[in-house]
């Protein structure tokens, strides 16, 4: 799986009909910090993400193992919304931070 951040959405109205009914994103790929990288990539939402979040997606064969996506022709999908990333015993990435005085 690889990290990203949703920057967009992509609206199809003509579509093969096997995509029909699925919603579609633009993720920026993200490094472990919720960093930006310059790649970018059109995926599949399958958990309801939304435009802001980091998430985890998954390209290739592997985006067609969830129960949205299931022998369609998409070659990512996002699989997770993140709410937090911890290297060694630092957080790196807080979706809500707490609130500071």
């Amino acid at each position: 799986m690889l990290l990203g951040r949703v920057v967009g959405t992509v609206v199809a109205t003509r579509k093969d009909r096997e995509l029909e009914g699925l919603r579609f994103m633009v993720v920026l790929v993200c490094d472990f910090k919720g960093e930006a990288t310059n790649q970018t990539v059109v995926a599949v939402d399958a958990v309801g993400a939304g435009v802001g979040e980091v998430v985890l997606f998954a390209s290739g064969s592997s985006a067609r193992q969830t129960v949205v996506t299931h022998q369609r022709p998409c070659d990512a999908t996002i699989m997770a919304i993140v709410d937090e990333i911890e290297v060694g015993r630092d957080k790196v990435y807080l979706k809500n931070p707490p609130c500071s005085r």
